[in-house]
């Protein structure tokens, strides 16, 4: 993203590596009624439904954005279809190969997210006097890119199906690389039963213990995975739940996910 220039707007590059992502559209029949609206103005209305929380009728149409229920079935035919979980893996490969991912370390936490309506991964959340909200759990390398996420309700604690969830990822010679060497976690997954499944699985755990200080021993590594679940709140719909269903919630947190690792491919 250029200087000044607006987060929802899709650059050359980023259309180039989403695009292959996309499902075809091949039409049999002649082609009668509406035109169908460009993928790529459809992918840039979701955008902006993304960073700045807007509802989807109120989408600006003088600004040249596409129906908001349009963009919203879009939304759900592309996440239905695997697209962000393709584009995921791509842009982890890029970054493989350049070196970028740190495989010594991953470190894992969550966020609680208020829902603004009933609907199912709605849970009472502990930490919002029992409202009903949703959780985004997030694992990252031993930086702050994201490798992995989960949208589930907001009582759930999730560590192995977070650690299955990482892709092969791909982008050096040999075999995917899919574990890292060690994991570190808050104290919200300090158990027993979680050593001995990372320890199964050939990981080493490096969670913290109850009853120690926060900010000392692991902790002084586990800042990165907050900093990445920052930067998904700073795109305004990921704050509060408004989408009864979950598998929009989860295309907007996985949408965030290949923009934030996206943002780390401009670099190389």
């Amino acid at each position: 993203m250029g200087k000044g220039e607006q987060p929802w707007i899709v650059s050359g590059d980023l259309w180039e590596r989403i695009e292959p992502s996309l499902p075809r559209w091949e039409y049999a029949l002649p082609k009668l009624g509406r035109k169908r609206i460009p993928d790529r103005l459809v992918l840039q209305s979701i955008l902006f439904v993304l960073h700045t929380g807007i509802q989807w009728e109120f989408l600006p149409q003088e600004l040249g954005f596409g129906c908001g229920m349009t963009c919203w079935r879009r939304l759900a035919e592309w996440n239905e279809a695997g697209v962000w979980q393709r584009l995921h893996e791509v842009l982890l490969a890029a970054l493989n190969a350049a070196g970028r991912l740190d495989w010594s370390r991953a470190v894992v936490d969550s966020s609680h997210v208020r829902a603004a309506r009933r609907g199912p991964q709605k849970r009472p959340s502990p930490v919002d006097r029992a409202r009903p909200g949703s959780k985004h759990h997030v694992i990252t390398e031993g930086g702050d890119i994201p490798t992995a996420y989960k949208l589930t309700g907001g009582n759930v604690t999730q560590l192995l199906p977070l650690i299955e969830a990482i892709p092969p990822v791909r982008g050096k010679r040999g075999h995917p690389r899919r574990r890292p060497d060690a994991l570190y976690a808050d104290r919200a997954y300090d158990f027993d039963k979680h050593r001995k499944e990372l320890r199964a699985k050939g990981i080493d755990p490096q969670n913290a213990q109850r009853g120690t200080d926060h900010g000392s021993g692991p902790g002084t590594v586990r800042w990165v995975v907050e900093r990445t679940i920052a930067w998904y709140h700073s795109m305004k719909r990921l704050r509060v739940r408004w989408e009864r269903r979950d598998d929009i919630h989860e295309a907007f947190l996985g949408l965030s996910t290949c923009i934030t690792c996206y943002r780390h491919t401009k670099i190389l």
